[in-house]
């Protein structure tokens, strides 16, 4: 039992109204901008081009570096010109909320499966980042896009991101 002074106030409880749900209840982020892993992944490399710079080589966080090492993994698109291509799609679709927008810019958790390596030892090698390849999948893993955009409308949409990634 630990008989030390409280160093910080305790973390308010969570209210539980945020929800990503067949109808957005987001809370405070309602209408917060938010980043895709590749918009992400940019602000990120670019800081710390910015801090190699200024501090000619400056030491990088244990965070920081986890950071751009899961960035650098789960960013769909790695080029700036196509980050920017993307989010001029995304933005020409006002009838989509900014999180829903950046959740379709967004990869998911990559699938897994076990190989066998040139040393006979079982390994979990990535398939790579799994992106939404139709409406449905998309529709299935963000509810609140059901009744916004048309099947045929969000195919062609995650077809032309489709084409920028790389």
């Amino acid at each position: 039992m630990s008989h030390f002074a409280r160093t910080s106030r305790p973390k308010p409880p969570p209210t539980g109204e945020e929800e990503a749900g067949a109808v957005l209840k987001l809370g405070e982020f309602q209408n917060v901008d938010t980043l895709t892993l590749s918009e992400a992944n940019l602000v990120i490399n670019a800081l710390i081009a910015k801090r190699n710079k200024d501090r000619k080589g400056a030491n990088e966080t244990e965070i920081l570096t986890l950071t751009r090492d899961y960035l650098d993994t789960f960013a769909r698109f790695k080029k700036k010109e196509n980050v920017e291509a993307v989010e001029r799609l995304l933005s020409a679709r006002k009838e989509l909320t900014k999180f829903e927008r950046a959740q379709l810019g967004r990869s998911q958790q990559p699938r897994s499966k076990n190989v066998v390596n040139s040393g006979n030892e079982l390994t979990g090698a990535r398939e790579g980042s799994l992106c939404c390849d139709t409406a449905d999948e998309a529709k299935t893993l963000i509810p609140s896009l059901q009744d916004k955009i048309s099947d045929e409308d969000l195919g062609d949409l995650l077809d032309e991101m489709e084409k920028l990634m790389g």
